[in-house]
C-alpha cells in the first residue's frame, strides 16, 4: 500500500502526458503539416507545425546537446518531485506539471526528432521600440501573434507560474526548503 501511495505523485504527470500525446497524435493524423483550421475566428486556430527549437519557437543550434540537457533536467524533476512526495499538494502539484510537459516534449523529440506544436492564438499586437539604456542598446521587439506550441508548453508554463507565486509569497515553503532564513 505504500508504494502505492509513493506513485500517486505520478498521477498529473501521467495525465499530462496522456493528453499531450492524444492531441499530437490527433493533430498529426488529421492535418497536413502547416495546415491551420480555425477554432475561434482568427484569435484560436490549431496550426500543425513541428518545432526543432525550444518551447515558444526559439532556435537552438544543437540539438541533440539540447535533447541531453532536457533529459538531466526531467531527471532532477523526478528525483525532486520524488523527494517532495510527502509535502502538501500545493508543493508537489507545479512540479508534477512541469515533469508532465518536459516528457511530453522530450517523447517527440526522442521519438521525431521535433515537437508537435498546434494551439495558435492571435494576440494584441506589441511593438517595444529599441531603447538606449546608459550602455546597454535594446533591440526593438515586435509580437504580432503568440508563438504556436503544444499542452506539454501549457503545462510547463502553469508550473513555472505557480512556482513563481510560491517563491514570492510562501515563506513556508521558502524556510522548509532553506532558501531563506
Amino acid at each position: 500500500m505504500d508504494s502505492i501511495n509513493k506513485l500517486k505523485i505520478f498521477i498529473i504527470p501521467g495525465i499530462v502526458i496522456l493528453l499531450d500525446q492524444t492531441t499530437k497524435f490527433i493533430v498529426k493524423k488529421y492535418l497536413v503539416l502547416g495546415e491551420s483550421i480555425k477554432v475561434i475566428g482568427n484569435t484560436v486556430c490549431f496550426t500543425y507545425i513541428e518545432n526543432l527549437g525550444m518551447a515558444f519557437g526559439i532556435k537552438i543550434d544543437n540539438v541533440k546537446i539540447f535533447t541531453f540537457l532536457s533529459l538531466i533536467v526531467t531527471v532532477f524533476i523526478f528525483y525532486y518531485l520524488y523527494k517532495i512526495r510527502k509535502k502538501r499538494f500545493f508543493y508537489r502539484f507545479p512540479f508534477s506539471l512541469i515533469l508532465g510537459g518536459a516528457l511530453g516534449n522530450l517523447i517527440d523529440r526522442v521519438t521525431f526528432g521535433r515537437v508537435v506544436d498546434f494551439v495558435d492564438v492571435d494576440i494584441p499586437d506589441i511593438s517595444i521600440p529599441s531603447l538606449d539604456l546608459f550602455f546597454f542598446n535594446t533591440p526593438k521587439f515586435e509580437l504580432y501573434r503568440w508563438p504556436i506550441f503544444n499542452l506539454a508548453d501549457t503545462a510547463i508554463t502553469v508550473g513555472m507560474i505557480i512556482l513563481l507565486i510560491i517563491f514570492c509569497f510562501d515563506k513556508e515553503f521558502l524556510e522548509a526548503e532553506k532558501i531563506v532564513k
